[in-house]
């Protein structure tokens, strides 16, 4: 008879799993205000909810997984609308769906299930990498949930013994991806983690933004990134606003979601912001990926602006085989984010710290499961950053199924999210309160 993911954790259970199931949902979320980006403003977005069931050696077991499937931010293709891409997207996820349980059908450590699945994606060539990387992500969070509900234990402790991993183990020294990404792992989370602050493109610096400002120090900032001089006037006028509502010391990052057309531009920018605010020039804490995803294509030499403010890596890196390249053209380190897929982060995050980079860990204005995942990346991971968790400013209701138990997580008073708990089994899906036990 086989057990179910209800039976006492069991840690003799191998930590090799295949995929029975999955499944997907599509739920709309409207935004309280717009998010402007510069490649186009949201105001609505699809959350994608990804069921998957595995085995583990007769142990069955069912995780869970969510990202929001933001077409503007993974595919800013203006010759289709919002409605045309957001369907597309919805269809790779329920193609994902129907072909996984045949895709990760064989016994594997969950990590390799993972990369498979993120290789997989390159067959939807009517979109960007990124997308469909993006539409993959919920599913490989629901596997890693389920493999760490089935055994007892956090998703990030699935990697106590060396496993084979043969789409990573290459990437690594000593050529083992699970001891590599042990390494990277703190031994024990954190249990605070500080946060940050998005200010839009359109947010306005009244009433609003005082409120959000009493509670945060930390801000990170939408820009154009045409313009050098406008950039640095409203990263001056962020800084000086938090200032005036009690904010003593503001700490800024800059995301102009590749909208700079090269790293002369940066350059320019930080002159300009020098010039005219010293101090919220000494305030800016690093850069997010100021230009065009393809690095291939769009290759500078970061080192000079590297010697001045981090600037990491985000949109463009979509495959292990760039990584090195990355390092090649002198970025200061991996801005992470979950909605690239679990195992894709955890392989990136440990090849960077074993070549010397750094972390910084970027949200998708994640929503509720996802935003604990996001959490937990964070008290797991040497982020140089803490956790953006936007979700609160834009879609609160998102978020409702995991209060009033994740209040410190989602409604912090003092900058810094929570748990409030144990870190808990798999990546946190019977923490909601929806979802029958």
């Amino acid at each position: 008879m086989k057990r179910s993911s209800t039976s006492s954790p069991n840690d003799a259970v191998p930590c090799l799993a295949r995929v029975l199931e999955a499944r997907v949902s599509f739920r709309s979320q409207s935004f309280l205000r717009p998010l402007k980006l510069s490649t186009g403003t949201i105001h609505s977005i699809t959350e994608a909810v990804a069921s998957v069931t595995v085995d583990l050696g007769g142990v069955r077991s069912t995780g869970k997984g969510a990202i929001y499937l933001s077409d503007l931010w993974a595919w800013p293709d203006a010759s289709r609308s919002h409605e045309e891409r957001d369907g597309i997207l919805r269809d790779i996820c329920s193609t994902m769906a129907a072909e996984m349980p045949e895709w990760c059908g064989q016994s594997a450590h969950p990590l390799e299930h993972g990369l498979l699945l993120h290789s997989r994606c390159g067959a939807f060539v009517e979109v960007p990498a990124l997308a469909s990387a993006m539409c993959a992500s919920p599913f490989d969070a629901a596997l890693h949930d389920a493999v760490g509900l089935a055994m007892g234990k956090s998703a990030f402790r699935l990697y106590d013994e060396d496993m084979p991993v043969p789409s990573a183990d290459r990437f690594f020294k000593g050529g083992s991806a699970t001891a590599a990404v042990r390494r990277c792992v703190r031994k024990a989370p954190l249990e605070a983690v500080p946060g940050w602050y998005l200010v839009g493109g359109l947010d306005d610096l009244g009433d609003g933004f005082a409120e959000w400002a009493a509670r945060f120090s930390r801000f990170k900032i939408k820009v154009a990134g045409r313009e050098a001089m406008a950039d640095a006037v409203r990263v001056s006028e962020v800084f000086r606003r938090a200032r005036e509502c009690g904010c003593g010391a503001p700490l800024l990052s800059l995301d102009s979601n590749e909208g700079n057309p090269d790293e002369a531009s940066v350059g320019a920018f930080l002159d300009e912001l020098e010039r005219l605010d010293s101090e919220a020039s000494r305030a800016l804490a690093y850069l997010e990926q100021p230009t065009g995803r393809d690095i291939s294509r769009a290759a500078f030499d970061w080192s000079r602006i590297a010697g001045r403010k981090p600037v990491y890596l985000d949109e463009g890196l979509t495959s292990l085989d760039l990584l090195p390249l990355a390092k090649s053209q002198g970025w200061s380190g991996l801005a992470l984010k979950t909605c690239k897929g679990h195992s894709f982060l955890l392989c990136s995050a440990a090849w960077a710290v074993e070549n010397g980079l750094s972390l910084v860990l970027q949200d998708l204005t994640n929503p509720g499961l996802a935003a604990l995942h996001s959490w937990l990346v964070a008290a797991h991971l040497p982020t140089e950053n803490g956790i953006e968790l936007n979700s609160p400013q834009f879609t609160p209701t998102a978020n409702a199924g995991f209060l009033p138990a994740l209040e410190p997580l989602f409604h912090p008073v003092d900058g810094i999210h929570r748990l409030g708990m144990p870190v808990p089994a798999g990546l946190g899906s019977r923490l909601e309160a929806s979802r029958p036990h």
